[in-house]
């Protein structure tokens, strides 16, 4: 392995720690590094490896977050089939974008989402008593009841509607495979503050999804021959992702919610804001 790639090693398990950490892979944080560092590579190749990574990244952390028995697997499974369409389709439409306009889109995208989060307040969602058949008192709102209890014996009780998680995973599925950044700064929020997910079981959730979602759109890749130039950087970002998963899976349980979501603001704004300059 030339030596010129070693440093992705350290940054795979910066990535993989952050963004097991926060349930969003990784890929928000990976994609605009690789465009600021790589200035002369097509978009395509950037999120195809970003999503090879990505891939690698959930697939570590959701083991780890399976051992803490935090993933609502139910729920995972439904949105994972919702997000694979959009997922197909946002690969394939990566190689139409013009790289400037992606450098953008992808900086604006970073901002409006951390603004969102930090004025949101980063406080869990409520958490509210349900009892069995309340998800059909009322047809105009039907309701999917979960209740889970972690390995450490901390009880989650929630309900949300699965038409809307399927219909926003769908869309998810399209952006975060266009985008090449797996989906998680999107799924997440969405989880916590619009289905009412707690945000330990959203974390996990999410990374359970973006396993699914980015394994789809990597395929697309391969299928692609994108990964012709791109299997040396894959590589070494995706060791150090798959070991700093498991730190970043560690480190949740030592880490509130409201500082899990203002972790995932600040990061947001900072590639951001940097992107957006590095076009202008």
């Amino acid at each position: 392995m030339p030596a010129e790639y070693l440093w992705l090693l350290p940054l795979g398990l910066l990535i993989g720690a952050f963004g097991t950490l926060i349930g969003a892979g990784g890929g928000f944080v990976l994609v605009p590094i690789l465009l600021l560092v790589y200035p002369n590579e097509k978009t395509q190749l950037i999120t195809g490896i970003s999503l090879a990574v990505v891939f690698f990244n959930a697939l570590s952390g959701s083991l780890a977050y399976a051992r803490m028995k935090r993933v609502d697997y139910k729920s995972g499974i439904l949105f994972s089939i919702a997000t694979i369409p959009g997922a197909i389709l946002g690969a394939l439409s990566t190689a139409y974008v013009p790289r400037g306009v992606f450098d953008l889109l992808f900086g604006v995208l970073m901002i409006v989402a951390a603004i969102y989060l930090w004025t949101s307040g980063g406080e869990e969602s409520a958490v509210r008593s349900y009892r069995k058949g309340d998800s059909d008192s009322d047809p105009r709102r039907r309701r999917m009841l979960r209740d889970l209890t972690d390995a450490e014996g901390v009880r989650y009780h929630y309900a949300y509607n699965p038409v809307t998680g399927v219909l926003l995973s769908l869309v998810v599925g399209f952006i975060s495979s266009l985008l090449g950044v797996g989906g998680g700064f999107i799924h997440v929020p969405i989880l916590t503050r619009l289905l009412d997910f707690p945000v330990h079981i959203a974390t996990a959730t999410s990374h359970f999804v973006l396993a699914i979602m980015s394994l789809t759109g990597t395929l697309v890749h391969v299928a692609q021959g994108v990964f012709v130039r791109g299997i040396r950087r894959t590589t070494m970002l995706a060791i150090g992702v798959l070991i700093g998963a498991q730190g970043g899976a560690w480190m949740s349980n030592r880490i509130g919610g409201k500082m899990i979501i203002r972790g995932l603001a600040v990061a947001l704004a900072f590639v951001g804001v940097r992107l957006i300059v590095s076009v202008l």
